[in-house]
């Protein structure tokens, strides 16, 4: 059985990463652990840490009940904010054949400004997929939200 580790926050209820996770289903059976960094909430310098926990624990208990729905085995955690060393705290004690990073879009991601896909890459020994959300649908979610 194959595993995978997804670092994700904001885009975890994303279609492209449903669609990556679909696209791995259909090679057989699969596991999954789902780290969400805590990163915070807002755009100032303050966030409040414990809506930042919650929002995170929120995202995650929601696809790991996808994961579940869809026949995946499925576990996970809330992370440290940095989405590198979250991915290296769970690495730690889960082993995977892939990393699946998903972002928000380019203009828009803290993470591919901090370049986090090359560092992760060069940081571990497996492969890193990243998927990206699309602006278009970002921009569809802040016309709803």
């Amino acid at each position: 059985m194959r595993a995978y580790l997804i670092v994700a926050n904001q885009t975890l209820g994303g279609e492209p990463l449903r669609a990556a996770i679909d696209e791995r289903l259909t090679q057989g059976q699969a596991r999954f652990y789902v780290v969400v960094p805590a990163t915070p909430i807002g755009h100032g310098l303050t966030w409040d840490e414990k809506e930042t926990q919650d929002a995170a624990r929120s995202r995650l208990d929601a696809i790991l009940e996808h994961l579940r729905s869809v026949g995946a085995e499925a576990d996970g955690e809330v992370g440290v904010r940095d989405p590198i060393d979250a991915a290296h705290d769970a690495l730690r004690h889960v082993t995977v054949d892939e990393i699946i990073l998903s972002t928000l879009p380019a203009g828009i991601s803290r993470w591919l400004g901090q370049d986090v896909p090359s560092r992760l890459r060069g940081s571990v020994q497996v492969p890193v997929a990243v998927v990206t959300q699309p602006k278009e649908a970002e921009a569809a979610a802040d016309r709803t939200a």
